[in-house]
């Protein structure tokens, strides 16, 4: 934090009879964050700029609802606010004349702060949910067209819709709900409903924080992934800006996968084809967990042009070199969904009536 000076606070002494040239006036107060506009609430290195002006202005003290005070004697100010998470501060201006009279201005600022890391990441997209609804059409896609005609891969058994029963954002978290339904889409008709989501957003290397909980139920396939924008899957939000191969050519990272039989475990892989061969070619690791479903974790990967890292809460559970046959040098989008049944998702317990995965926020740096 820089400030630009500091005291102790004078006290006001008012006498009504003097004369009212003595008070501030034509006070101003602002507040901006590293990073405006290109991102609404800053870059998520939480640097504010506080600048406050007035006439008959000896100093100011700015006051935050976190109980932080700091003088100045220029009127400006740059603040770091360090808590994690995207949230509101009201902050008070205070101005001070040369006889000690003050006036006031009060303000509100939502900030973003990222995660202290390594490195000079710098937020780059994201989406904090602080919002009541549906889901933000300009960050998210819903995929809703099988992929093989008349099902999706995998052996799935739902239907994913754009409904807001199927997706919608909360009390400041995003919930993908997968249900038990009868639901016809375009003739075909399926025994669950649930939702996958594509980020209109395409990056080439970077971090990827998701803070999320997991549904407990059996059956569920909750996952948390990204593919190369340059697939040629049906109904994908990128189509063919970014080319037109097929699966795995273009390469795939899941983040965070869980099967249906075993919430104990957490599952980050990798698929690709050969980039001279075409040849399928599969890795991955796994780590235990508990309560995955009881509160929030983050699950993060790390994808530079020479490695490839998945983790859990900030602990690396799988890596791999980032190797000249792999296709992952292309632009990448994400994907979030919650499958039931299928290769992952096993048997659904004929009791299972719904289940939800609740994201708190997604942020990607570079």
């Amino acid at each position: 934090m820089l400030v630009a000076g500091c005291s102790s606070e004078p006290v006001a002494v008012i006498d009504e009879d003097e004369p009212e040239a003595l008070l501030p006036t034509d006070l101003a107060f602002s507040v901006s964050l590293q990073g405006q506009p290109d991102h609404e609430f800053g870059d998520g290195s939480g640097v504010a700029f506080l600048s406050a002006t007035g006439n008959n202005v000896a100093s100011v003290r700015f006051r935050f609802d976190n109980g932080g005070e700091w003088f100045s004697s220029s009127g400006e100010l740059t603040y770091t606010f360090s808590e994690v998470g995207t949230y509101a501060r009201r902050i008070t201006a205070v101005f001070y004349s040369l006889d000690s009279r003050s006036d006031s201005i009060t303000t509100e600022v939502i900030v973003q702060v990222g995660p202290s890391q390594s490195g000079d990441w710098a937020f780059v997209w994201g989406d904090e949910f602080e919002y009541e609804g549906p889901v933000d059409s300009t960050k998210w896609h819903h995929q809703v067209i099988p992929i093989n005609g008349d099902r999706w891969a995998n052996d799935e058994l739902q239907h994913y819709t754009a409904r807001t029963g199927n997706s919608y954002v909360r009390n400041g978290t995003l919930r993908i709900t997968a249900k038990r339904e009868t639901y016809t889409f375009n003739g075909v008709t399926k025994g669950f409903t649930s939702a996958r989501l594509n980020s209109t957003f395409a990056f080439t290397y970077g971090r990827v924080d998701i803070r999320a909980r997991l549904p407990a139920e059996l059956g569920t396939w909750p996952a948390l992934w990204t593919l190369g924008a340059n697939i040629d899957e049906v109904g994908n939000f990128h189509g063919a800006t970014y080319g037109s191969v097929g699966w795995p050519a273009c390469g795939e990272i899941d983040i965070m996968e869980q099967n249906g039989w075993d919430k104990n475990h957490l599952i980050g892989h990798l698929h690709w084809g050969d980039t001279q061969t075409g040849a399928y070619q599969s890795q991955g690791g796994t780590r235990s967990i508990s309560g995955a479903s009881d509160g929030f974790n983050v699950y993060s990967m790390i994808w530079s042009e020479d490695m490839i890292q998945i983790l859990f809460n900030d602990l690396v559970f799988y890596e791999a070199p980032n190797t000249a046959g792999m296709p992952f040098d292309d632009p990448h989008y994400l994907l979030m969904n919650v499958a039931m049944g299928g290769t992952l998702g096993g048997a659904v317990p004929a009791g299972f009536v719904s289940a939800v995965m609740e994201i708190d926020y997604v942020r990607i740096y570079q």
